[in-house]
């Protein structure tokens, strides 16, 4: 299942590397933040002898959640409910896409193009469970994570009300001490360019100028002798990468 993360003070870091602590805060403000990949975090929450689990990981679609809520199942059978909230999407690109309901989940998941968000209360009365997991997981900014709560029922109804309390502060309190492991998620884009090999060293001055924010992959020559290479770039970059590499091949690049 990957390893479990024992973790004690908070050290956020920028994916990719980066600056300081004002460099580091201000990625907080314009990306989302995710959970480091290969930890798994487990913390304990009682109430009224009802002890609730809180697991929470980071992944990268809804199969790998899947799986890992199947893997919380086999590893507590005797458990009364296992509920989730999961998360997948970049928050800069939430407010610019509609997000449509899906059926398919019994208490609403909800999914568009750029965001995918899912709940479920397994059997707790509706809106008690994974409605207050997957706002925990809202609260905390982040993404591409799943949050699975177990629960062992302890002989004394908690009511609604306190369902919804104990499931979102078990969220929570898990959620918290996985901070320490808290990345930022730079959203990127692939483009496939194109340039006359005559500009090749155009290509990669542009970059090297750029640093970072830009990278290429695989490459390959076309008979006409054109160089074609899959470039991953930083999504704000993607117009001054543009720009910059037009300029240097004088019109003569396409970017796709």
């Amino acid at each position: 299942m990957g390893r479990y993360c024992m973790v004690q003070r908070f050290s956020t870091t920028a994916v990719g590397g980066g600056g300081g602590d004002d460099d580091l805060q201000q990625q907080q403000q314009q990306h989302s933040l995710t959970i480091t990949p290969g930890c798994i975090h487990e913390s304990e929450y009682e109430v009224k002898k009802s002890k609730f689990i809180g697991y929470a990981k980071h992944v990268q679609s809804w199969d790998d959640a899947l799986s890992f809520l199947n893997d919380i199942k086999a590893q507590h059978p005797k458990a009364r409910h296992w509920c989730y909230g999961f998360r997948t999407g970049g928050l800069l690109l939430q407010q610019q896409s509609g997000v449509e309901k899906d059926d398919s989940e019994r208490d609403g998941g909800r999914q568009s193009a750029l965001l995918s968000e899912r709940c479920s209360d397994d059997g707790e009365p509706t809106g008690t469970a994974g409605a207050p997991i997957l706002g925990a997981i809202q609260g905390q900014g982040l993404t591409n994570v799943i949050c699975v709560v177990v629960r062992y029922f302890g002989g004394i109804k908690l009511g609604a009300g306190g369902l919804i309390r104990a499931y979102g502060a078990s969220a929570r309190q898990v959620l918290r001490e996985a901070e320490p492991n808290y990345q930022v998620v730079i959203p990127t884009t692939q483009l496939s360019v194109t340039v006359p090999a005559s500009h090749v060293g155009d290509l990669y001055k542009v970059l090297s100028s750029l640093g970072s924010d830009v990278s290429g992959d695989e490459s390959t020559y076309g008979v006409d002798g054109s160089f074609t290479l899959t470039v991953q770039c930083v999504s704000d970059k993607v117009d001054a990468f543009t720009s910059a590499l037009l300029d240097a091949t004088r019109g003569q690049a396409s970017i796709l």
